[in-house]
């Protein structure tokens, strides 16, 4: 019997749940949606609604000077979420061309006063925004008027090659975006080369009913 388990385990131990839980709300935080499977969003979205009603909570905080509070709400979001830096478009090249020391030191940099100025850190070449920065000053002041609901999901047409898994996009309210866009994104390559052996196949099958008649 199925009584009290209220959560899916995906097929992964509970420390890679968490793993891939973090990772994607960190992906969803940095580009406002991403496209992932159905069961993934809909397991994702209780947790990412959790993380934007802390991240008000130390918003309002600030805004009310309750420090206790704010703190509080902060080390819980860490402590669920952890952190990591955006990488700026600006400095994607100087950051390929870094050494994994240094790229680790990037995504662990705090954002806070050497962010705002533009001075980097220490050696590195930059300093980026974090994924917490952008949730609790970016984010969370959208749904300051909003007492839940902050995502959606929109299932996808589309089925995933391997495995065709549904496919669906987890979105925060909005960030819409054409429903063009959303079915018919550009298409991976391992998706091109799935193609162009079908379009031979049937190719080759139209040729031999060609040669037979």
């Amino acid at each position: 019997m199925r009584h009290r388990v209220a959560h899916r385990k995906l097929n992964r131990t509970k420390e890679h749940r968490l793993a891939l839980r973090r990772n994607l709300v960190q992906n969803l935080v940095e580009h406002g949606q991403i496209r992932t499977t159905i069961t993934k969003a809909k397991d994702l979205r209780p947790f990412v609604e959790k993380m934007v009603t802390l991240a008000k909570r130390v918003h309002l905080s600030a805004k009310k000077k309750d420090t206790a509070a704010g703190l509080r709400a902060r080390r819980q979001l860490h402590k669920h979420l952890s952190d990591r830096s955006i990488i700026p478009a600006a400095h994607r090249a100087d950051y390929a061309n870094m050494s994994d020391a240094n790229r680790e030191a990037t995504l662990r940099s705090a954002s806070g006063r050497r962010y705002r100025t533009g001075e980097p850190k220490g050696r590195l070449t930059f300093t980026g925004e974090t994924v917490m920065h952008r949730l609790i000053e970016v984010v969370a002041p959208k749904f300051i008027d909003r007492p839940g609901g902050y995502t959606r999901v929109i299932p996808l047409p589309d089925r995933r090659v391997g495995d065709h898994s549904q496919l669906a996009v987890l979105q925060f309210v909005g960030s819409e975006q054409s429903a063009g866009s959303l079915a018919k994104p550009k298409p991976s390559a391992r998706k091109r080369r799935t193609n162009a052996r079908y379009a031979a196949a049937a190719k080759a099958l139209k040729a031999s009913a060609k040669s037979e008649s």
